[in-house]
């Protein structure tokens, strides 16, 4: 595991874009796994800037996002896909065909159509690299609190405290979604490499359990602790809570000596 430390949210943004453009210069067909939220913004538009004015090409490149909400179409503001597009797939050349992203607009045979999904991620040969966020309460995609850490893509029922989180990008009246469609942590653990952001203070405890806790249901980003290829980057806010600073700064500088192809 790598953490990286930067000091707020833009440094934080510059950052995992560098880490997705070097591996997709690398790997100009890599299979990429995708996350949405506030805190992915600052990489996406990084990756458009590199994009427009570096020729970043994304052409080949083939995209996984970890969710979506139940019950929202791909028009709604709020859907995951809207997001995506709005912010990123709009502004690179990725084809159509390479994007996946789970259909929220579904209604029946969740099972069928979640076994597709992830059938659809083995016939590409797997994830090279995953991005992830994490929730207040140490989620990672939809995987609440007590998920399964051997769980697949699935239907899920959201918590109180994720649907009390997404409360506010919902317009007064408007119903929440109660349900999501998630990859689950077994598929998430089994991407080649992983990426963690985070930033902001409401996310300090999250990342503290996920780092330096146990291994437990109860914060489904500790399962990342079984992942052999892990970076986290996270800003001061976010990292404050963390005991072993000091440490992790050590291995940084000695990863970047020593095995710097990982950076």
């Amino acid at each position: 595991m790598l953490l990286v430390l930067k000091a707020n949210s833009d440094e934080l943004g510059r950052e995992a874009a560098r880490i997705v453009a070097n591996a997709v210069r690398r790997n100009p067909a890599l299979r990429l796994g995708l996350a949405t939220g506030s805190t992915m913004l600052g990489m996406y538009h990084e990756l458009v800037r590199l994009h427009r004015q570096e020729k970043l090409d994304f052409s080949r490149v083939v995209t996984f996002n970890l969710d979506e909400y139940l019950g929202l179409s791909a028009s709604h503001p709020q859907s995951f896909r809207y997001f995506m597009q709005q912010d990123f797939f709009a502004h690179v050349n990725a084809a159509p065909a390479n994007i996946h992203i789970p259909d929220g607009s579904i209604k029946g045979n969740y099972q069928q159509y979640c076994a597709s999904y992830e059938q659809t991620i083995c016939d590409a040969g797997g994830i090279d690299l995953q991005v992830l966020g994490i929730g207040r309460n140490g989620h990672v995609g939809f995987n609440e609190p007590t998920s399964s850490l051997g769980s697949r893509t699935r239907l899920k029922v959201l918590s109180k405290e994720t649907i009390e989180d997404n409360r506010k990008f919902f317009a007064a009246g408007e119903e929440i979604p109660q349900c999501a469609i998630t990859m689950g942590i077994g598929t998430i653990l089994e991407a080649k490499r992983i990426l963690l952001l985070a930033s902001g203070a409401s996310k300090a405890a999250a990342i503290a359990k996920a780092i330096e806790g146990p291994l437990t249901a109860s914060v489904t980003a500790s399962a990342l602790q079984l992942h052999g290829d892990v970076t986290f980057i996270v800003d001061q806010d976010a990292g404050a809570q963390l005991k072993q600073q000091e440490y992790y700064r050590r291995v940084l500088e000695m990863t970047a000596i020593l095995t710097p192809e990982r950076l």
